[in-house]
């Protein structure tokens, strides 16, 4: 239960520090990405205002064991830079930059609908075609290995 107000308070801290900088609009973000026009420095001091808590905090939490409510810390394994995780940024920078949300902040306003109602069930779409695509990659890879 603790780990689940972890989760729920962080969550919520995380949404009112974008509702607070204003990142939940798109016109930010892509203020941001005109960079040949009327370029809005803000999100850029945003991303490195978190970067630099996340550099400070991160490295002080990990010394621990394990974190306060939970078994252990749960970290990225994989380092390799392949062709999904290119084409997955690729993908994911053209929605960004088309529709001016980001996974975090679309979700932050889609709770007033709107527009970002559309963006979230496109970004679902996505997610589960991404799922399916995977699984069926796995099934593919299997069975290769059961036919060598």
């Amino acid at each position: 239960m603790k780990g689940l107000f972890a989760a729920l308070f962080s969550g919520l801290l995380f949404g009112a520090g974008l509702l607070v900088s204003g990142m939940t609009m798109p016109s930010k973000v892509l203020g941001f990405l005109d960079v040949s026009g009327d370029w809005d420095p803000s999100l850029a001091f945003v991303m490195v205002g978190g970067i630099g808590i996340n550099l400070v905090l991160g490295r002080l939490l990990l010394k621990r064991a394990a974190p306060l409510w939970g078994a252990g810390f749960s970290l990225p394994t994989a380092t390799a830079i392949d062709g999904p995780l290119v084409w997955g940024a690729v993908i994911f920078g053209i929605g960004w930059g088309l529709g001016g949300y980001c996974p975090g902040p679309v979700l932050v306003t889609a709770a007033g609908g709107g527009q970002a109602l559309l963006f979230v069930a496109a970004m679902l779409v996505g997610m589960a075609a991404e799922d399916w695509f995977a699984r069926r990659r796995a099934l593919a890879q299997e069975s290769c290995v059961g036919d060598g």
